[in-house]
């Protein structure tokens, strides 16, 4: 697979000789897969992650800590293995070959180190079965895989085994994390004292475990799976049948009581429904059948699905979704209604069009709420099974966008990098394992004629990884399931649905569906207006909004007397909110109680993360053309870029001195450039001044401080000298060390690179080099990204001669690093001369006291 050009820059989209959409863009698929791989083989193998910006692989304990996404990383080949039955798919049997090969030969999996569970799980043993089922079906052509003795089969079983030990809990749910050498507990092992996991974590294990065990004979990792579901089932809400975030391994108690159909739950409802169809187990889809109908009863607000709590199904706990919830459409496909998966789809879509790609969470009203967007499949999963199950060719154009957008602000020289911000369009150095195992996979299926395909992909069912497991393990021996595992009493046979309804039959108008969708395209559009309340008669006043509160009012303190809230001071200084529902003077005013304590905890956690505007530098020169963006931090002086429309355009060049902290002996050169200065030995405006002395039309300082990254440290805003800095007209960015590397190595090896210095990165239009003919269908124009609010600004870098740990600003919080399995984050150190200081001085001892209203960024 080697001998491909590193800079490859052909179209994603451009034809092979055939017009139509769907073959025009398969085939192209199977082009770019290869390249891809190539590139992967190239500069990442046998690292388990590509790292797109500087073209070398993500080796664990190499690069700097990412926290818990760094847990999916076992120093075990991860993209090699997570992609093998994808190669299959897209006919590259060849390279299948191969690439079992260099699993067999080269992957270890006694490791010491600690690794994910649920991770390790989907990936890599869903890989490994996936690979093993390719091979299978290849070789029983007779064509390929003729010397293939389960090789595969017997390197999942290995895997299996290293997890069990995470099994070992009086209560049969896992450990999150697990040693793949020593297991758990013993002084090597460096795990196994976690106390909980996520619902997701423990339940999406079935379908690989009864895989395995199938497979191989061997019931036991068939039995552990299903004693976790078991678990899982027996300490649902009964009331409300729903199941919280987290849950604690050894007592089952509920850590984090919030329900949704997102991060920390999603999966876990994947796997009821697919382990019925993988298993032909009628329990599985009983269960199933009685989640579903509590969540369209309290969780689905069509088109929104919006958390609520257990027990208090009725009362929201967030006013965001995250982008993890893109999956149940697709899921609603397999259940076979319909008509939600259309209307929450559009809604996705129409938000994924207004930001040009889905948020990693947004707002009701379809802000954004946490900027970053890692490149995540579930959407076009979603795309892929509406259009299977409608054969509405809307769902091909859908497709068309994502795969438009993918290729106009995501794809990179060294193949596809993860949007950081969403709305400045930088990237982070990251691609992970899924993109290749899921994206590809999904995006390849929803445009592939059938001829494309070599083999019937209905014989299989798809994991949550996307990897494909027969449909024929249902036959095969398994562990019983356990007796009276669900009471009659609980059942209703009215909510079982054994069969998928027609769609035709769903829908005899074609029209029908546009109209669904014509109305929720409209509320995006315009903003989602707020629910009314229906309020009681007599209150005659609209409730208390958390962002209006001021503890000196009176007449405040009266509605919160009459929500049953209470203000309390504090020896400090500082105040705590407590409620008690039953002091509200009504059932209306508890619940305009309960939700002003949620906005104010909504409001806390904002101040905290206090949104910075970041600016992109992106380069725009050969063989970048745009491609690459890198998130900086604006100046408090000089040209403000959120007011430019164009930005500066220039080429770069180095100051000497490098620090820009006297006149430039190269002034010559920096004239009508952008000036590269390094951090250190002297203010920034001095340094602003000295450029703009020689000529220079913009700067970019470097940070000095060698492995800082703007994936780990919260950007701040460069502030003046103390005096008059009116007199600055040019603009001042600043790159961390990682993101300034990345510059300096281009010019390095091009001599010559242009930047654009921007509130946000442009639409990167292709290069007259890179062109090929397109096909003749529209394309989808994405909706430029929102401008920022600068208002959020609080604190500011001052002295550069200072130490490099002073305070700074957190830029707003990215949301969910690793995949369905959030963990908590340090929260970021308070502006203490903040005019919020009072508000969030109020939620410093009540959080507590309201777990049921813990949002979800405690654990993303």
């Amino acid at each position: 697979m080697s001998g491909r050009p590193l800079h490859y820059r052909g179209s994603l989209l451009a034809p092979e000789g055939r017009s139509g959409l769907r073959h025009c863009i398969s085939v192209k698929y199977l082009k770019k897969m290869y390249i891809i791989g190539c590139v992967f083989q190239d500069h990442a193998y046998p690292a388990d992650e590509l790292m797109p910006l500087t073209c070398r692989g993500r080796v664990r304990g190499q690069e700097p800590s990412r926290g818990d996404v760094d847990d999916a990383l076992g120093k075990f080949s991860l993209t090699l293995i997570d992609t093998l039955d994808t190669l299959v798919l897209l006919n590259k049997t060849t390279e299948f070959e191969e690439a079992v090969r260099r699993v067999l030969r080269d992957v270890r999996l006694d490791n010491d180190i600690v690794v994910s569970v649920f991770e390790t799980n989907i990936r890599v043993l869903g890989g490994l079965l996936g690979g093993h089922s390719m091979a299978v079906m290849l070789k029983d052509t007779g064509y390929h895989m003729q010397w293939y003795q389960d090789e595969l089969l017997h390197m999942a079983k290995d895997v299996g085994l290293r997890l069990l030990p995470a099994f070992n809990t009086s209560s049969g749910l896992p450990y999150p994390r697990v040693n793949l050498k020593h297991g758990l507990r013993s002084p090597e092992s460096r795990t196994g004292t976690e106390t909980d996991t996520c619902t997701a974590c423990a339940g999406t294990i079935i379908l690989e475990f009864a895989a395995l065990s199938r497979f191989t004979g061997d019931p036991v990792f068939e039995v552990h799976a299903r004693r976790a579901l078991d678990f899982l089932w027996e300490k649902r809400q009964r009331n409300s049948n729903l199941v919280g975030t987290t849950i604690n391994i050894h007592s089952g108690e509920w850590v984090r009581r919030d329900s949704g159909v997102g991060a920390g739950i999603d999966s876990y409802y994947e796997y009821l429904l697919k382990a019925y169809i993988l298993l032909g187990d009628d329990l599985f889809l009983q269960r199933f059948n009685i989640h579903y109908a509590s969540i369209m009863k309290y969780i689905s607000q069509p088109p929104l699905l919006l958390d609520v709590h257990i027990h208090k199904p009725l009362l929201p706990a967030r006013t965001w979704m995250d982008s993890l919830l893109a999956f149940f459409p697709g899921l609603q496909v397999l259940k076979g209604d319909i008509r939600p998966a259309i209307e929450t789809h559009e809604m996705l879509y129409q938000v994924t069009k207004k930001h040009n790609f889905l948020p990693e969470a947004f707002t009701t009203d379809f802000r954004v709420h946490w900027a970053q967007h890692p490149l995540r499949p579930e959407f076009a999963e979603s795309t892929y099974f509406l259009y299977k199950a409608t054969k509405d060719p809307y769902y091909l154009e859908v497709g068309r966008t994502v795969l438009d957008n993918l290729n106009r602000f995501a794809r990179v020289p060294c193949g596809f990098a993860a949007m950081k911000d969403v709305r400045t369009g930088s990237h982070e150095d990251r691609m992970d394992s899924f993109f290749l195992a899921e994206m590809f996979k999904y995006l390849f299926l929803l445009f592939a004629e059938e001829e494309d395909l070599t083999f019937n992909v209905e014989d299989y069912i798809f994991t949550t990884e996307a990897h494909l497991l027969p449909l024929s393990l249902s036959t095969a021996p398994h562990a019983p399931s356990p007796a009276n595992a669900t009471s009659e009493e609980e059942l209703d046979d009215s909510n079982f649905d054994w069969t998928c309804p027609n769609t035709r039959l769903l829908f005899p108008d074609p029209a029908f569906p546009r109209n669904l969708r014509d109305p929720i395209r409209s509320a995006v559009d315009k903003s989602c207006p707020r629910p009314a309340i229906h309020r009681e008669p007599g209150i005659g006043r609209p409730p208390l909004r958390a962002q209006d509160f001021m503890a000196n009012n009176p007449d405040h303190l009266e509605l919160l007397r009459r929500m049953g809230v209470s203000l309390i001071h504090l020896k400090d200084g500082r105040v705590q909110l407590v409620q008690h529902a039953t002091q509200a003077v009504s059932a209306v005013a508890a619940e305009d109680g309960m939700r002003f304590m949620q906005e104010m905890m909504e409001l806390s956690s904002q101040q905290q993360k206090e949104q910075l505007p970041p600016r992109a530098v992106q380069i725009v020169s050969h063989p970048f053309f745009g491609r690459v963006v890198l998130t900086s931090g604006p100046a408090q002086f000089g040209t403000d870029l959120s007011k430019s429309i164009t930005g500066v355009r220039g080429f770069v060049t180095v100051a000497e001195p490098y620090s820009g902290c006297a006149e430039l002996s190269n002034a010559a050169f920096v004239q009508g450039r952008i000036a590269l200065l390094q951090r250190g030995q002297c203010m920034f405006a001095e340094k602003a001044r000295h450029i703009m002395k020689a000529g220079a039309i913009g700067g970019i300082v470097i940070d000095d401080n060698e492995g800082s990254s703007s994936d780990t440290a919260p950007l701040f805003q460069m502030a003046g000298d103390g005096r008059n800095t009116d007199d600055v007209t040019l603009p001042l960015l600043f790159l961390f060390y990682k993101e300034g590397n990345i510059l300096l190595e281009a010019l390095k090896e091009y001599r010559e690179v242009e930047v654009l210095l921007s509130d946000k990165a442009r639409d990167r239009g292709r290069d007259v080099q890179e062109e090929e003919e397109d096909c003749s269908t529209d394309q989808t124009s994405p909706v430029p990204a929102a401008t920022l609010d600068q208002s959020h600004v609080r604190t500011v870098e001052q002295d550069e001669s200072a130490s490099h740990n002073e305070e700074v600003t957190p830029e707003e919080d990215v949301g969910p690093a690793i995949k369905r399995n959030p963990e908590p984050e340090e929260e970021p150190e308070v502006d203490k001369d903040s005019s919020r200081k009072s508000v969030e001085a109020m939620m410093a001892d009540w959080r507590e006291d309201l777990e049921a209203f813990q949002q979800m960024e405690d654990e993303l």
